[in-house]
């Protein structure tokens, strides 16, 4: 599987602290997750929040517009 790792967007570290490409730095993984559905293993670095998964069918396939223009389906 390929492999993805979740760090901080302000550096190739994991190390928001440190910006850009620093040099020297080592890139601690605290955590591993599989993310069968998408295909992929993830490696969490640093200190990081990761947003929640999708589901299955989303939620624009249930929105419609009709004829006269009346939106349906959108909560």
């Amino acid at each position: 599987m390929p492999v993805c790792i979740a760090k901080t967007q302000n550096s190739l570290s994991d190390n928001p602290k440190l910006f850009g490409r620093p040099k020297g730095f080592k890139v601690n993984v605290k955590n591993v997750g599989v993310s069968a559905g998408a295909g992929f293993v993830i490696g969490y670095a640093g200190s990081i929040m990761t947003m929640p998964g999708l589901p299955k069918k989303s939620a624009a396939e249930r929105i419609d517009v009709d004829s006269e223009g009346k939106i349906s389906g959108l909560f």
